[in-house]
């Protein structure tokens, strides 16, 4: 399953904090998708459609906020041993990408470093299914309008899906300042009643759709654009001024596939990795 890809974790269980690492060591192209008013991101103007670099080796979802943004070094440092990363002449510098979950209230203080990144980057391995509250989903709470003392633990999640020769995968970390939403049912999954100290800065939900599809960068970012849909029917409220929604997308470039097609099942793999991320 998506053999041009692999996923690796580092968790602080002591601080409850972690990163997670997608990497592709052939390249890939890559999009993004910010809509929430408070990121913290790494490099995403690398991935505008009108600039020059096409080829990503990395996606890095950590926890600690800006601070985990240091984890992206360490993977770097990773890929740059591999020999990967765009040619610049007398060097190869790798293209990592990345956003980061405000989770620094959750555990005692404390984010993945450079150390973290890289071991993260070293253990991954290949792309299946899986749930848990580890890598950057090791801090990850929602349910937050009623203050952190009122959240709700969450988690990460990774869904994979197969259609004919096309295949899928959405990584996500749930850290909403929303209630959760089954989309089908409508009902609540996870939900607190707004207080007047809520709208807590301890938010964002960072998602990246791994694929084999053969599509072009401005196609990567309006993938990317049309899977925040996933977050609008599941989470609630959702891209507010205290939220840094993100999606990274990453095409192997393998399989033809119309874009509606990838749409809808970016769309769908989404919205059950958030489901699956704070069900556990």
């Amino acid at each position: 399953m998506l053999d041009a890809f692999l996923i690796g974790n580092n968790t602080d269980e002591k601080v409850r904090t972690g990163v997670t690492v997608v990497l592709c060591p052939k390249g890939a192209v890559g999009g993004v998708s910010v809509r929430g008013g408070a990121p913290a991101t790494h490099e995403t103007d690398l991935l505008r459609s009108e600039n020059t670099v096409e080829s990503v080796n990395a996606v890095v979802l950590a926890g600690g906020s800006a601070f985990g943004l240091e984890s992206i070094s360490g993977v770097m440092r990773y890929c740059y041993e591999q020999g990967l990363g765009y040619d610049a002449g007398g060097n190869r510098v790798p293209i990592c990408t990345g956003a980061a979950i405000y989770d620094l209230e959750y555990g005692s203080f404390g984010f993945p470093d450079k150390e973290a990144g890289y071991l993260a980057a070293k253990s991954a391995s290949a792309v299946v299914d899986c749930v848990g509250r580890v890598g950057a989903g090791c801090g990850a709470t929602v349910s937050k309008l009623a203050g952190m003392q009122n959240a709700v633990a969450s988690g990460m999640a990774v869904v994979t899906a197969k259609r004919g020769e096309l295949e899928m995968a959405v990584v996500t970390v749930v850290n909403a300042l929303g209630n959760i939403y089954d989309p089908m049912t409508g009902r609540a999954i996870s939900e607190v009643i707004p207080s007047e100290k809520g709208a807590t800065h301890s938010n964002t939900t960072i998602s990246c759709v791994i694929t084999n599809a053969k599509i072009t960068k401005a196609q990567a970012n309006k993938l990317a654009d049309v899977t925040q849909d996933a977050y609008a029917r599941t989470i609630r409220p959702v891209h507010t001024g205290f939220d840094g929604d993100s999606v990274f997308v990453l095409a192997g470039g393998e399989v033809e596939c119309d874009m509606l097609t990838l749409q809808l099942l970016a769309q769908e793999l989404c919205e059950s990795a958030i489901v699956k991320a704070v069900k556990q």
